[in-house]
């Protein structure tokens, strides 16, 4: 599978890796997703960049097919190759749910990669905070005010976006803690912005969260 990868066909885009997420998808090949998981785990800085793209799309399809690796992808939050960190962030966002004991377990380090972390992870990190509020009622007691922290102060361009990732976190206990931390900053919204909160709000009421 790694002669499939871009840097090994000399290609600079991500056409090939996408290419092959949706092969690796559609064949539920195991053994072909274990080798981009080795090659992700290797030397080679652009195989391992390729590799984490492979394994995130495949996430954001199959997420089942990669949450074994969940552990892998802490790991790379610690990782000297930012490529890696915020893939590694992107991949854990895509199981978060399913391997929820897991990053429970690991919270302090997703934390501070989140806190020390670039744009993309600060994105990201808050799919994976949600992901571990879902899975269980436990779980959104102690992870839940840091999302409400961050919301609370994140930049105005960034609510939007942060608040839709929340929401699969939101749940009877916590709802009112999330509407009352929005509505706090619909001022310092543009009026795009707050449209967008604002149709967020109305749909996790109409769905009665």
């Amino acid at each position: 599978m790694l002669e499939k990868l871009a840097c090994r066909l000399g290609r600079k885009d991500e056409q090939p890796n996408i290419e092959l997420a949706l092969e690796l998808c559609n064949s539920e090949d195991a053994a072909g997703i274990k080798e981009i998981r080795d090659g992700l785990m290797g030397n080679d800085a652009a195989t391992a960049n390729d590799c984490i793209k492979v394994l995130y799309e495949i996430g954001y399809r199959k997420p089942h097919l990669i949450a074994g690796y969940a552990e892998d992808f802490v790991s790379l939050l610690a990782s000297k190759n930012n490529r890696l960190v915020w893939g590694g962030m992107t991949a854990l966002g895509t199981v978060a749910e399913l391997s929820a004991d897991l990053l429970f377990r690991k919270f302090e380090a997703i934390k501070s990669a989140y806190d020390n972390g670039s744009v993309i992870t600060r994105d990201n990190s808050i799919s994976v905070f949600a992901g571990i509020c879902k899975a269980s009622r436990d779980y959104n007691a102690a992870v839940f005010p840091t999302i409400i922290e961050h919301l609370r102060t994140c930049r105005p361009k960034e609510l939007p976006q942060h608040a839709e990732r929340a929401a699969a976190g939101v749940s009877d206990s916590n709802k009112d803690a999330f509407f009352e931390v929005l509505n706090t900053r619909i001022d310092t919204l543009t009026p795009p912005q707050r449209k967008r909160v604002d149709a967020l709000i109305n749909k996790l009421q109409s769905q009665g969260r």
